[in-house]
């Protein structure tokens, strides 16, 4: 069995080189690589096709909730350790396994290029490899998700709209990249769109009153209720008589969340046109301003059919976490 492979030193040596040198300047680092929700995965054949291989593949590319159909956390791409070299090092978001020696599992930020998240996991046999995947995963994940995050928002950062419904409407501001056109705003509710190549990318953005919840024990029902009377209001189908609503067929999944500095839910689910045969995922932060005694809520929706979502959703996400609240929030 070899000893600490040669990433794993070289982190060991970055990182008591920086305690060591904290004084000196800071070393240059090549710009990361990757396409957005890429992750390379570097490890030996052998070992990415047996019990520690699935564990990863369980993990990182598991299925992504809310989306109509299967698509993974991360596009993962497998390399051995003797290919690690040159660009191939570049990659934002990097996950190594070696069967060493040594048990780790840690994640370094900037070994190599930046912005990148390096996960390291080592262990003697598979089962312990598998117990440090077990035990990093959910905070690589994590770390990888804001990395991608941050990058996706650099990128649409190059070219924003200058369009102020928003700030005037609602008194938030969102980067929201120029290519978006405000399509409707009125009664305090503006909706901007964009067009890809089979379908249209979505922000809304409204606001409820700060008691419109009043009760846990039926939250799911209310946001659901919401999300149908604003569909019913603001978002027609093609149709008369047809218009957005909260898929039937399923409850949307809800989680806690913090978001321009605010408590939050964040609801991922899938919306559908009554009385029409269209339908895609949605996004949807609520968010207690309680300040302005009121409920915001920024919503990011998809229309794509039979194409992949999870990289639209992704940018639409990135965009609806840069909100930020004017000084003077509330529309008056």
């Amino acid at each position: 069995m070899k000893k600490l492979g040669t990433l794993v030193i070289a982190l060991v040596l970055l990182a008591f080189g920086a305690c060591n040198n904290s004084g000196s300047k800071e070393k240059f680092l090549p710009p990361s690589t990757g396409g957005i929700n890429s992750l390379m995965v570097v490890m030996d054949t052998e070992l990415w096709r047996g019990p520690v291989g699935e564990k990863i593949r369980d993990e990182f590319a598991a299925q992504i909730i809310g989306l109509p159909q299967i698509e993974p956390k991360f596009t993962i791409t497998q390399v051995p350790p003797k290919v690690f070299k040159g660009t191939t090092t570049h990659s934002r978001s990097l996950l190594y396994v070696e069967q060493d020696s040594t048990s780790l599992a840690h994640i370094k930020d900037d070994a190599y290029s930046k912005p990148q998240k390096v996960a390291v996991v080592t262990g003697p046999t598979q089962e312990i490899l598998i117990k440090n995947l077990d035990s990093l995963a959910d905070r690589a994940i994590k770390e990888f998700k804001a990395n991608e995050i941050a990058e996706a928002q650099r990128r649409f950062k190059r070219s924003l709209s200058k369009d102020k419904a928003l700030d005037e409407e609602l008194g938030i501001h969102l980067n929201v990249p120029s290519l978006y056109k405000v399509g409707r705003r009125e009664g305090d509710f503006v909706w901007m769109d964009i067009q890809i190549p089979k379908g249209t990318m979505n922000i809304i953005a409204y606001e409820m009153p700060w008691d419109y919840f009043s009760n846990d024990s039926t939250f799911v029902e209310d946001i659901v209720r919401m999300r149908d009377s604003i569909g019913q209001k603001y978002i027609p189908g093609p149709y008369e008589n047809t218009y957005m609503i909260t898929e039937k067929a399923f409850a949307p999944y809800v989680f806690p969340a913090e978001i321009g500095g605010k408590k939050a839910a964040e609801v991922k689910g899938v919306w559908e046109i009554h009385g029409y045969p269209m339908a895609g995922p949605f996004l949807t932060y609520i968010i207690n301003d309680k300040e302005n005694n009121r409920k915001v809520v920024i919503e990011g929706f998809t229309f794509a059919p039979s194409e992949a979502k999870r990289d639209y959703m992704f940018e639409l996400e990135a965009i609806l976490k840069t909100i930020a609240f004017n000084p003077s929030s509330s529309a008056d």
